[in-house]
């Protein structure tokens, strides 16, 4: 079962390195409802205010702190990841470990 656990891990870890790098990319997908909503707000907002003929300034840094939120979610999700397969990990080779000393091997 500890096998099974640590494979599902990885392919979360995977799955995660994944969307981070795609954020970093510019691409919408790996984005959480809230995030999209406020990219979109910012979007309509920028294109509103070239239409105006104002600056988009604001918009831009609302994209950009958004972007960057999301980065930051990503990369908390692959640490807390990375620590519970260095959890099952160690738990498994204690397992191992503690069967062999007693010679159940």
């Amino acid at each position: 079962m500890r096998n099974a656990d640590i494979r599902r891990l990885d392919r979360e870890i995977q799955a995660t390195t994944k969307k981070l790098e795609a954020v970093r990319r510019g691409e919408w997908w790996p984005l959480n409802g809230s995030e999209r909503r406020a990219m979109a707000r910012a979007a309509a907002s920028g294109s509103y205010r070239v239409m105006r003929g104002r600056s988009t300034g604001h918009a831009e840094n609302q994209m950009d702190s958004t972007i960057s939120s999301a980065e930051v979610r990503l990369n908390a999700e692959l640490t807390a990841l990375h620590g519970e397969r260095q959890r099952l990990l160690t738990e498994s080779a204690k397992t191992k470990a503690a069967k062999r000393s007693s010679g159940w091997w």
